[in-house]
């Protein structure tokens, strides 16, 4: 496949595919089944290293996973998320931890939650050339001051601010947003009034593209689902089950069967043998 090109992306006609991946063996298969994007999202805190939220993931995890997905996944956009307190200290910091998701990671671009203050952040990475995608709604390294991962953009203040950052970031030059977490009806009004496109999780069905947790699609998973998540196949029970079979053929002495192990030739066996004094069989 080819990869995509910011360009294409901001073609609002496409619909966009896009799923996380935190290593390389995930990152391959999601790029043989075609997806456009892959996001190593810090979300990968929660999923993969057992934090209880995204706020302790540090840029050398980043960076680490991100250049394990790149290997992976060479011909497809490839997103890194920028964590907790990696930008927004100061344009500066911003500049040097972007620059190494591109430079030492090999992402296309590179993500950031909200606006605000951010806003100078984005900016500042935008005029060196770094892409940037934005992230609106629902932003779980500020969900304590949104009150909690709830859905964003129900009461009208919270609707217009979202609507308001959206086209800030439009006109800003992100190359697409994240809507997450938010009323399918204020999706569909900032899809229909921003250039660029939307790609929604927990968004609806108007977004210009959708992005899961792929853990979450695949049916890993230790809590329940979220209610915006379409379970695509329940892999835990089946990778569960298997497991069980491994061991159960362990203690039944079913595995390793014989065409699962090596053998040498009889004469070399029978040498074996007499060298080393043994005379039964091995």
């Amino acid at each position: 496949m080819t990869k995509l090109t910011i360009p294409q992306i901001k073609d609002k006609k496409k619909k966009i595919s896009m799923l996380t991946a935190y290593d390389c063996p995930t990152a391959r298969i999601v790029e043989k089944a075609g997806l456009d994007m892959i996001l190593v999202g810090d979300s990968l805190g929660n999923v993969v290293l057992g934090y209880d939220s995204t706020l302790p993931v540090t840029m050398d995890e980043m960076l680490h996973h991100t250049k394990a997905v790149r290997r992976g996944a060479k011909d497809t956009f490839l997103i890194a998320d920028m964590p907790f307190m990696s930008y927004q200290v100061s344009d500066e910091e911003a500049l040097r931890n972007g620059g190494r998701f591109i430079k030492e990671a090999g992402a296309d671009a590179v993500k950031l939650e909200g606006a605000g203050v951010v806003i100078d952040r984005m900016k500042a990475l935008i005029s060196v050339g770094i892409p940037v995608l934005g992230h609106l709604g629902l932003t779980p390294q500020t969900a304590t001051v949104l009150g909690g991962y709830k859905v964003q953009g129900r009461e009208l203040s919270s609707a217009i601010k979202i609507y308001n950052d959206s086209l800030l970031l439009d006109k800003l030059g992100c190359f697409a947003i994240i809507l997450e977490c938010v009323p399918r009806q204020l999706a569909k009004i900032i899809t229909e009034a921003v250039s660029i496109p939307t790609i929604g999780i927990g968004a609806g069905k108007y977004c210009n593209g959708q992005v899961l947790v792929i853990h979450d699609m695949l049916g890993i998973k230790e809590n329940n689902k979220s209610k915006f998540v379409k379970e695509y196949l329940n892999l835990e029970d089946e990778i569960l089950g298997a497991l069980k079979n491994f061991k159960s053929d362990i203690i039944g002495n079913l595995f390793p069967a014989k065409e699962n192990s090596f053998s040498i030739d009889k004469d070399t066996l029978e040498k074996l043998k007499k060298k080393l004094g043994i005379e039964r069989d091995a």
